[in-house]
């Protein structure tokens, strides 16, 4: 007979830990070391539930890179004593979050699934138990002993992404969030639905898992608008000790082509700062030359980034930043999926 498996909840914050004083109609932080009492439909999971808690929940507005060390630091500490981790955070960043913690996380042979909610736990028509119930079911089903699911992903009203290829769409609906470039994982209706051939499958499972817990966050996103100017761009190009810009184009990488705007970025390339271009469009990709309006872009150096997602791209750009990499080799990896988060050429 196989052990039932084990899962830790890791509660940093954000909506879903909120339940509601009846008597002062205040929210308050929910009690997570008492979740089976509070949410009976987990004991019929066929798994062991524990949970840890940030001492001070954070809000999604104040989640940084300290706190994603935090969270890895957590899931390192208990890293063999569970068989998977199901993190909550504020919807607002999650996925920015949890595409950090993807490329921090190398080796990974088990799940690590994000989840959250729009209305509290407590409240009549929360979206947080549905969520939180299937991603524990999700972080728990195993075929052959082994975890189906041996990656970061994100779980959203019915739906399992890989994190670090969403983007929150909507912060109202329940459906709160896509992922334009790349299919669902897993879909949740009457039964729960596995697309095997889109989930990563490691071939490793002799390799130590690494944590890598240095990000360089020297970084900025800068998204073009009609009317930008000279000055706008080369002041935040010019910010002390910049070493990366995710450079947010129009349509399939498309940028002025004016002489100021293409010498600015140049210069700034030169610098030794590293230039990524994704599109603002919410799906699609960047094809560099594909225009000619893109032409300049790729001529002066500024990197393609394909059909990585702004929230995906800053943090890879973070990551990637502190392995001092030359500038060809900066371009092949990132270029390069390393954690599934973008379509290779």
């Amino acid at each position: 007979m196989t052990s039932k498996p084990n899962i830790l909840i890791v509660y940093t914050g954000g909506t879903i830990g909120m339940v509601k004083d009846y008597k002062t109609n205040a929210l308050r932080a929910f009690d997570f070391s008492r979740i089976i009492d509070k949410i009976p439909e987990l004991a019929q999971l066929d798994c062991n539930i524990e949970s840890i808690s940030f001492k001070e929940p954070i809000d999604s507005s104040n989640m940084n890179v300290r706190y994603y060390v935090d969270i890895l630091e957590i899931i390192e500490t208990n890293y063999r004593k569970f068989d998977g981790f199901v993190v909550l955070t504020g919807s607002d960043t999650m996925a920015y979050t949890s595409s950090a913690i993807s490329f921090m996380i190398e080796n990974l042979q088990k799940p690590i699934i994000f989840t959250g909610s729009q209305l509290p736990i407590g409240d009549l028509r929360t979206d947080a138990k549905e969520n939180l119930i299937t991603s524990i079911e999700i972080a728990a089903s195993q075929k052959g002993n082994a975890p189906i699911v041996s990656e970061v992903c994100l779980y959203f009203e019915y739906k399992l992404y890989r994190a670090n290829r969403t983007t929150k769409i909507s912060a109202e609906q329940f459906e709160a969030f896509a992922s334009k470039n790349y299919p669902a994982l897993a879909e949740s209706g009457v039964h729960l639905n596995f697309n095997g051939h889109l989930l990563t499958k490691p071939t490793f499972s002799d390799k130590k898992l690494i944590i890598r817990k240095k990000l360089i966050t020297d970084v900025v996103i800068l998204k073009l608008f009609p009317g930008i100017t000279a000055e706008v761009i080369e002041a935040i190009l010019s910010i002390r000790n910049l070493k990366g810009v995710v450079l947010e184009t129009y349509g399939a990488g498309n940028a002025p082509n004016k002489p100021w705007f293409l010498e600015l970025v140049e210069k700034a390339i030169q610098s030794g700062i590293k230039v990524v271009n994704v599109t603002q469009c919410s799906g699609g990709s960047v094809i560099l030359g594909h225009y000619d309006t893109s032409l300049g872009l790729k001529a002066i150096g500024v990197i393609g980034g394909i059909d990585i997602t702004t929230e995906s791209a800053i943090a890879k750009l973070m990551y990637l930043l502190n392995e001092d990499l030359d500038a060809a080799t900066f371009k092949r990896y990132f270029q390069r999926s390393l954690r599934g988060e973008i379509s290779e050429k």
